[in-house]
C-alpha cells in the first residue's frame, strides 16, 4: 500500500552496509571479525541505544530458547542483542527492504545468522500463524503505525497465551508545534505518534493486559547530556546513527531532543500480557 512504500522510502539509504562497514573500518573495526558490540552504535535506532535495550531486557522474563517477534526490526540490532544474551530464536519483520537485507548481513557476519532472521512485511498483516511467538517487542516503531488496534490484535494473534509484548515507543505527551523532520518522519504524512493512554486503550482493545508502564523521560535527557559531551570532545566522529539517518540526521536528532525537552513527546515503555 501506498503508506507503506512512503514509511519505507524514508528509511531508505541506497549504499547502508557499505557505509556501516566503511566507518567502523575507519574507527578500527576488521569487518571480517565484527562483534555484535562493535554494531551497537548504529543498528540500535532508538533513544538511548543499547543501554535502553538492556533496560528492556531485565523487565522480560522471557527463557533461553523462547521464539520472540521483532515488530520492526530495523537493522537488527535489539534482535543480536537477545539473541547473544537472551538465548532468544528472533525473527524480525520491517517495511524497509534495504534494512531487512543489511539486517539479514549483519547477523551473518556476527555469526547469528541461526538465530535472528528477517523478512518484509508489514506489523498490521503479520505472515505468520496463530500462536507462533513466545513474546514480541518493538522498539520506535508505533510512530509509523496508523491503525496500531489492527498491528496489536496481529501480535495478539501470533502470541501464545500469555505471551510477553513489550514496546519502547516515542509517545505524545503535550500540545505544541510538532518539529520536523524527526528521525521516524519527514511530515505529517507518515507521522502517527500517540499518547501512552492510546496505547493502552488499543492495546486492551486486542486482548491485552498492561503490566507495567514507565516513562522514560528522564532517562532520555541524560541520553542527550551524554551525546553533546561526546561530541563537544571533539576529534573525528565515531560511527553513529548519524550513517542510517543520512544528511539530515542533524536537524532529526535536534528536533527529537527539543521535543522530549519541551515535553512534546517522550520514550515510554509499556509491557503486556496476552
Amino acid at each position: 500500500m501506498a503508506l507503506d512504500q512512503n514509511i519505507a522510502q524514508h528509511y531508505a539509504h541506497g549504499t547502508l552496509e557499505a557505509e556501516i562497514l566503511a566507518a567502523l573500518a575507519g574507527a578500527g573495526k576488521n569487518p571480517g571479525t565484527l562483534t555484535s558490540a562493535d554494531l551497537a552504535p548504529v543498528d540500535e535506532f532508538h533513544i538511548g541505544g543499547r543501554q535502553a535495550t538492556k533496560d528492556l531486557s531485565a523487565q522480560l522474563d522471557l527463557p533461553s530458547g523462547a521464539r520472540v517477534l521483532d515488530v520492526g526490526s530495523g537493522l537488527g540490532g535489539p534482535s543480536r542483542f537477545f539473541a547473544e544474551e537472551r538465548g532468544w530464536h528472533v525473527q524480525g519483520i520491517d517495511l524497509t527492504p534495504e534494512y531487512v537485507d543489511v539486517a539479514t548481513s549483519l547477523s551473518r557476519r556476527v555469526g547469528l545468522a541461526d538465530t535472528t532472521a528477517y523478512r518484509v512485511a508489514s506489523a498490521s498483516a503479520l505472515p505468520f500463524g496463530n500462536r507462533a511467538f513466545d513474546g514480541a517487542y518493538m522498539l520506535h516503531v508505533g510512530m509509523n503505525i496508523a491503525d496500531k488496534k489492527t498491528a496489536f490484535a496481529e501480535v495478539y494473534r501470533v502470541l501464545k497465551p500469555g505471551g510477553l509484548f513489550a514496546i519502547y515507543d516515542v509517545m505524545l505527551e503535550g500540545d505544541g508545534d510538532f518539529p520536523y523532520p524527526v528521525p521516524w518522519s519527514a511530515g505529517p504524512e507518515t507521522n502517527f505518534i500517540a499518547s501512552a493512554e492510546t496505547y493502552r486503550k488499543d492495546l486492551a482493545v486486542a486482548g491485552f493486559s498492561v503490566v507495567t508502564e514507565r516513562n522514560r523521560r528522564d532517562f532520555a535527557l541524560a541520553s542527550f547530556a551524554q551525546m553533546r559531551q561526546r561530541m563537544a570532545a571533539g576529534g573525528p566522529p565515531a560511527p553513529g546513527l548519524q550513517i542510517v539517518m543520512g544528511a539530515t540526521a542533524p536537524q532529526k536528532v535536534a528536533n527529537m531532543m527539543g521535543g522530549v525537552q519541551r515535553g512534546l513527546f517522550a520514550p515510554v515503555e509499556i509491557i503486556s500480557r496476552a
